[in-house]
């Protein structure tokens, strides 16, 4: 019995989602500026603050292909762990410039619903046509069933399916304008969108931060992990149980396991047991494992020193990866 690892290709999703945010940049980086042309000439807010949306879009995924590109790169003697976490902090930034565009739009759509202005309706239909297919055509390559555990991905996803809302609210907007004359609706649409941004950058902002503070992975429960643990055969007890990820793919576990008295190469069995367990039940193909054979310090009172834990070693220390 062994820690079931699978060793596929991990490159071919890279490969593929470096393929498709290059083809997003291209097509995105196009429609910017003909719609920030467009909403100039129509005199739309809307357009031209789906414009500016769309201009921190092309940001975004050039963070997000760079992330994508460093999440490749093995560790070394200066980051062990290697460069997972490049694109979580790539989806955290992306995430974070979207609060503040959306700041951005809020003021000046509160400045046009004030003095409200004439817009070129049919202008804005046509080019908002255009965005919503553009948009979809990106947010479908990018948002593929590979890549949606991904943060960096789904930031970028967020992106183009939020610009693909916005531009059919354009639409919809527009088509009111021309037919009650309210030219409010402009600004009104201008708030939606900013709205909209915030709603979607919070969800990823509140999971790469967590990634980043090394909190307890989406879905785990520290109760359920030492739980499913103890019943592992051999095993006594479970303590100084620590669940955190490395990137948006890989978790990361370390904790100190009771176990009778025995030699170490008896005690492989339950090691093996208790990988298997890890990966199959919670996806945690990195461990570090701490045997013991005595109750240790922790394990009765969970006292530290200089933040340190200080314990006996009574056991063996096994590193799994």
């Amino acid at each position: 019995m062994g820690s079931s690892h699978q060793h596929s290709d991990h490159h071919a999703p890279v490969r593929t989602a470096r393929r498709a945010l290059f083809i997003a940049l291209a097509l995105n980086s196009t429609f910017v500026v003909v719609e920030a042309i467009a909403g100039w000439r129509a005199n739309s807010l809307a357009l031209l603050s789906d414009a500016a949306h769309n201009f921190t879009d092309v940001f975004a995924l050039m963070l997000a292909a760079f992330g994508v590109y460093l999440q490749g790169w093995p560790g070394d003697h200066t980051r062990t762990y290697g460069y997972q976490r490049a694109g979580v902090l790539a989806a955290f930034v992306n995430s974070l410039a979207l609060v503040v565009l959306a700041a951005f739009l809020f003021y000046e759509s509160y400045r046009h619903l004030l003095n409200p202005h004439a817009v070129a309706e049919n202008t804005m239909i046509a080019v908002a046509a255009v965005g919503v297919v553009v948009n979809l055509s990106i947010a479908w390559a990018l948002g593929g069933h590979q890549h949606r555990h991904d943060l960096s991905m789904r930031a970028a996803w967020l992106h183009m399916a939020g610009d693909a809302a916005a531009s059919a609210a354009i639409i919809v907007g527009a088509v009111l304008m021309r037919f009650t004359g309210w030219h409010a609706i402009d600004p009104a649409l201008s708030i939606l969108i900013g709205v909209g941004i915030v709603w979607a950058a919070w969800g990823v902002i509140r999971d790469s931060l967590n990634i980043l503070l090394e909190g307890l992975p989406k879905g785990v429960k520290l109760v359920e992990v030492t739980r499913t643990l103890t019943t592992v055969p051999g095993v006594v007890d479970v303590h100084d149980l620590h669940v955190w990820s490395l990137g948006s793919h890989s978790h990361a576990l370390s904790c100190h396991v009771l176990i009778e008295d025995m030699p170490p190469s008896a005690s492989e069995t339950i090691l093996c047991e208790i990988n298997e367990v890890l990966c199959d039940r919670f996806g945690i193909s990195h461990s570090t494992i701490q045997f013991e054979h005595v109750s240790c310090a922790l394990a009765e009172t969970h006292c530290t020193t200089n933040g340190h834990a200080s314990h006996p070693v009574t056991g063996r220390h096994v590193h799994r990866a």
